[in-house]
């Protein structure tokens, strides 16, 4: 499987000199992630471009997410020096907090100018984590594409927040390969590595894996199961059975279990999941 998701397209590589080449342009750059997989939605390549330029990290679809595991990690980066807001670019929700802090940010910076300039900034993240909902939630007007696959951003572009600010739109990045395993599952079970490469039905065995382990009664309310059983294979075949999802000759469809779990998980129907935790220090 997790040879599966080492890859780099072209448009990637373009993309990082894109950000490279437009940084001194702007003020601060804007860090979009998966509020489910707060660190595997955090590109390592962002850190080595964006460098000592301040940053705002927004973990967006909070709405998808374990609120408590996504307070958690919000007072992590905060206790890191970090600026960190939950948004739910969708709804609106962190939207005004994230403008306060932007307003602020100006301010300071025009403090001693005498021509004063709006501020100027760049949204990055992996594809899917939602920038293009994010954008359009703050420019209050359906500026950029989005969809619920990765890729929907082709190029840069140049957009005017509601208060005048500058932001400057870039296209998803992901990095050249995937060096735990455990990256690559959670960035595909999120969307942001395209199913068109991915074996979808054994992605989904490894959704169902997860999801037993970490949220057992989730799954088995949402599937109305009483048990799950020790192989998730076998999970995954009551999890058809229920649904009828059987083929002629009472044959399971794999095919049509896995991209249900996918959806459902990815929607939101099944429960607020978080995959990874913050590291409780003694």
């Amino acid at each position: 499987m997790a040879e599966l998701i080492n890859w780099y397209p072209g448009h990637m590589k373009k993309t990082r000199e894109l950000i490279q080449a437009n940084l001194k342009l702007v003020e601060a750059v804007i860090e979009v992630v998966d509020a489910r997989i707060p660190l595997s939605s955090r590109n390592p390549i962002i850190d080595e471009l964006v460098r000592d330029k301040k940053r705002i990290l927004i973990l967006n679809k909070s709405d998808l997410a374990d609120a408590k595991a996504t307070a958690d990690w919000i007072a992590e980066y905060k206790e890191a020096g970090h600026l960190a807001l939950s948004v739910n670019a969708m709804t609106g929700s962190g939207i005004p907090e994230l403008l306060r802090l932007l307003e602020t940010m100006e301010a300071k910076n025009n403090a001693e100018r005498v021509r004063k300039r709006p501020l100027r900034l760049m949204i990055v993240g992996v594809p899917n984590v939602g920038k293009s909902s994010l954008i359009n939630r703050l420019t209050a007007k359906k500026s950029a594409a989005t969809g619920d696959r990765p890729g929907i951003t082709k190029g840069k572009q140049w957009l005017t927040v509601g208060n005048g600010m500058q932001l400057l739109d870039t296209p998803g990045i992901l990095w050249p390969k995937f060096e735990d395993p455990e990256v690559g599952l959670h960035l595909a079970f999120c969307g942001s590595v395209k199913d068109e490469i991915m074996d979808l039905e054994g992605l989904a065995l490894q959704l169902v894996r997860e999801l037993s382990e970490d949220y057992p009664e989730l799954i088995k309310k949402r599937y109305g199961l009483t048990e799950l059983f020790e192989e998730p294979l076998e999970t995954m075949e009551a999890i058809a059975q229920k649904r009828g999802f059987i083929l002629p000759g009472k044959r399971i469809d794999y095919e049509r279990t896995a991209r249900t779990l996918l959806d459902e998980f990815r929607s939101g129907i099944i429960g607020k999941i978080t995959f990874e935790r913050r590291e409780v220090r003694a």
